[in-house]
């Protein structure tokens, strides 16, 4: 199900118009994942150096069946689904304990999501699999609403969020949600700069690709005319915030035409463009947002090398 056919279009074009209206000039992570971008991240998940995907999905394995048993949800949730992967773990858990119903993918590559769908409802046939072609920070008021829900948001894709924006985002979710549902929120963890900067600047150059493919959207979406070649990507650890910021560097001076836009972007040789940061979390502070925002924790796992975090809170 698509929410709204025309919301992907009219969101990009406002947000390119706000973010290359100011500088530092930047864009909202959630235009990587086209079909592409959502192949390439699916790629980078994979690589020796990107550690949480497999961190993460060491926490599940061995935390599934007390989530499920703590949740109680018969609905599960997962908000930026993309292949859903590391979400047959919790599958698996809550049909074991035959407490679900429902289980309903949310993401922006309707691809991706069309095919995820199709595998999970020939691997779970006793529960109802929906699909929403959406955006989590726009359609949070469009999720299904009875039974008992749990909604999963993994991967550390809240770390994209800057700090007020967490805050709404979090705050808009305690109110979709009724009491007794719970959230089940991936966080990755402080740790040294060093394996950081590794995880995002991989040795094959997939992340590059994956925060060049941002441009590959503009071009093919807005008719804007980006020689994408014509960009370093730029990560860097910035300890006083505690999050990695991904950029892309303009080599040269350049005037960008976006004519879906109705604008023109000049770039000075050296100008960057914000693409993503992706913030890292200490157990207590995640815990203090979601308290502030109406939750209770209710279990908060991490791997065997204290990379990442999983937290369960239940609306109060």
């Amino acid at each position: 199900m698509c929410l709204d056919e025309d919301w992907a279009s009219a969101a990009l074009v406002n947000d390119v118009r706000r973010g290359f209206g100011r500088v530092p000039r930047s864009l909202p992570p959630k235009w990587l994942y086209d079909d592409r971008g959502s192949d390439l991240f699916d790629q980078i998940t994979r690589l020796p150096e990107y550690y949480p995907t497999e961190a993460e999905r060491e926490i599940l394995r061995n935390a599934a069946s007390d989530i499920a048993a703590k949740s109680k949800a018969d609905v599960l949730v997962e908000l930026g689904s993309g292949t859903s992967d590391k979400t047959r773990v919790l599958l698996d858990a809550f049909t074991a304990n035959k407490q679900l119903k429902k289980f309903v993918a949310v993401d922006v590559s309707a691809a991706t999501l069309r095919d995820a769908a199709d595998r999970l409802s020939a691997k779970y046939p006793g529960v109802a699999v929906h699909a929403i072609v959406g955006d989590f920070t726009l359609h949070l008021s469009s999720l299904p609403v009875g039974g008992r829900r749990m909604v999963a948001f993994l991967g550390g894709t809240i770390g994209n969020l800057f700090v007020e924006e967490r805050s709404a985002f979090l705050g808009v979710l305690a109110d979709v949600l009724d009491p007794g549902d719970s959230v089940l929120l991936g966080t990755d963890l402080v740790k040294s700069s060093d394996r950081l900067i590794a995880a995002y600047n991989d040795s094959q150059g997939i992340t590059a690709d994956f925060v060049r493919n941002v441009l590959a959207v503009l071009n093919r979406e807005l008719g804007a005319d980006f020689d994408i070649e014509a960009f370093d990507y730029v990560p860097f650890w910035d300890a006083s915030l505690k999050r990695m910021d991904l950029r892309l560097r303009a080599v040269g001076d350049q005037l960008v035409r976006i004519p879906r836009a109705d604008i023109e972007l000049e770039l000075h040789d050296g100008e960057e463009i914000r693409v993503e940061i992706s913030s890292k979390f200490t157990p207590d502070g995640i815990a203090d947002e979601l308290e502030t925002a109406g939750f209770r924790v209710d279990g908060f796992w991490t791997d065997s090398g204290s990379d990442f975090g999983v937290t369960l809170a239940t609306r109060l």
